[in-house]
């Protein structure tokens, strides 16, 4: 058994993949590499299996048809037989010092007989065109250097969401929990760092920049275009999420906080998103999803509702619409997701 896979799902991923692929094998013997093809229609699938002849012992080129991000995710963790589990994307790369310290930190839990769930690490938001290089920490929020449960969790502020970029899970937890992320889907990280949670007991914070989360290219899914356009899957995104746990029945109460939070924080980009386009379907559809969450929850549609951003996402005057757009595109600024 291998300590850690990396599953790289690709998709017409040729121009770019191989930087992705060479950071990872740096991880050496510890780790397997899965290239999940995913039907491409360039060499894709070509450079996967010369990476796999040229690497028998670390790489497996897998393809399969076109099922999007999702499906690729689903079929690496499938065939994975990493005790640890990462996603890493076709675009992106890891930070091989950082790759080396979470081998090493993993192999100690294993010699030390513990049973991790879940590892944070740090991700960087990579913004060549506009020189941007922004480390996204959890400093503050979760201590670090020790084995943690939920009651150790501090404060988390707003731009310290876990992301699929910061998290290394368990495989069998993984498994256990049922994951399987929708096909022909974008915004499925968003499930992917959130559904598993309450199966976490046992976390461990290392302060590390591992992920490189490249960010600008025109066809990206982050693309505030893109995400205009692939509105309805951003939104059955939150219908899987608000479906996925009642969180009235989340007995510890600060991971209960944090998931209310992060729901909070994509129904509140979906909101902006829905309120810039400005069309009356669009506007028609931020109340359905609203009204989605208020049938499934009540009392968490009024936790969040009740929040300092929560109640703006709701607003129909202009000066509340202003207020959604301005504070979405303030938060862009700073932290430059799109």
């Amino acid at each position: 058994m291998k300590l850690l896979t990396i599953t790289i799902p690709c998709y017409n991923s040729a121009e770019y993949m191989a930087h992705a692929i060479d950071t990872a094998l740096m991880g050496g013997d510890d780790i397997e590499i899965l290239i999940i093809d995913d039907g491409s229609a360039d060499n894709t699938l070509d450079i996967a299996r010369d990476y796999e002849k040229r690497y028998p012992d670390i790489v497996r080129a897998i393809h399969q048809e076109n099922g999007g991000h999702g499906a690729a995710v689903n079929t690496g963790l499938e065939n994975a037989t990493g005790l640890y589990f990462k996603v890493l994307d076709s675009d992106d790369w890891l930070d091989t010092y950082s790759l080396e310290q979470v081998l090493e930190l993993l192999q100690q839990m294993l010699s030390d007989g513990v049973v991790l769930d879940m590892l944070i690490s740090n991700y960087v938001y990579e913004k060549p065109s506009v020189h941007k290089h922004k480390v996204m920490s959890y400093l503050g929020a979760i201590p670090r250097g020790r084995i943690i449960g939920w009651n150790d969790i501090k404060h988390f502020r707003m731009s310290q969401n876990l992301l699929m970029h910061s998290i290394i899970y368990r495989t069998k937890l993984l498994r256990d929990c049922g994951l399987k992320l929708p096909e022909h889907t974008f915004y499925v990280d968003n499930i992917y760092a959130y559904h598993p949670l309450p199966y976490v007991k046992k976390m461990y914070y290392l302060d590390v920049d591992l992920y490189r989360y490249f960010i600008g290219r025109s066809d990206q899914s982050v693309n505030e275009a893109i995400m205009t356009k692939r509105i309805d899957q951003q939104l059955k995104v939150n219908r899987i999420i608000i479906d996925s746990h009642d969180l009235t029945t989340i007995r510890n109460r600060k991971l209960r906080s944090y998931m209310i939070k992060y729901l909070s924080m994509i129904m509140i980009v979906s909101s902006a998103l829905l309120v810039n386009e400005g069309s009356r379907e669009s506007l028609a559809k931020r109340e359905e999803l609203w009204g989605y969450l208020r049938s499934k929850n009540p009392i968490i549609y009024k936790t969040i509702t009740r929040r300092k951003f929560g109640k703006p996402m709701q607003m129909n005057s202009k000066s509340g619409k202003k207020i959604i757009i301005h504070g979405y595109h303030f938060f862009n600024r700073i932290y430059g997701f799109n």
